[in-house]
């Protein structure tokens, strides 16, 4: 793994893991309109989808983020696929850690403009690296993958 994916990953997970140390302040507005800090727990996995059993949540979760991480420390990426991985690798181990320490992920970010499930910077972290990787093969790379 070359060192921009790994200090992008550790620089993710722990903003990520630091924001939900802090504590718990009583859910208010951040953005007039547009942003909103409301503190939740999603035992399950994306929009709460398999909340009937965290266990495997849980291990499903942390083997796929462990595969990656091994895929991804045998393959060379340019400067800006290393931050875009390293966002999601860190993303989903920031997610993996708290559900592993609480049983349960924090979620405290909610968008005021449109119904859309609370979230976290580990959850945006994922969308925005795999976002920002899916422009990268498409977009400014003309379509040719590696």
């Amino acid at each position: 793994m070359n060192h921009t994916l790994a200090l992008t990953a550790f620089l993710t997970v722990t903003l990520d893991l630091g924001i939900k140390l802090l504590p718990h302040a009583p859910d208010r507005v951040l953005l007039p309109g547009l942003l909103a800090w409301t503190f939740t727990q999603n035992i399950g996995a994306a929009f709460g989808m398999f909340s009937a059993n965290p266990a495997l949540t849980l291990a499903v979760s942390a083997g796929l983020t462990l595969a990656l991480g091994w895929f991804l420390s045998k393959k060379h990426f340019t400067r800006f696929e290393s931050m875009a991985l390293g966002l999601m690798l860190g993303g989903a181990a920031g997610n993996i850690i708290d559900r592993a320490v609480h049983g349960a992920v924090t979620d405290y970010l909610e968008f005021l403009f449109f119904r859309f499930p609370v979230f976290n910077l580990a959850d945006a972290a994922l969308t925005s690296g795999a976002a920002l990787l899916i422009i990268y093969w498409f977009v400014l790379k003309k379509g040719s993958l590696k």
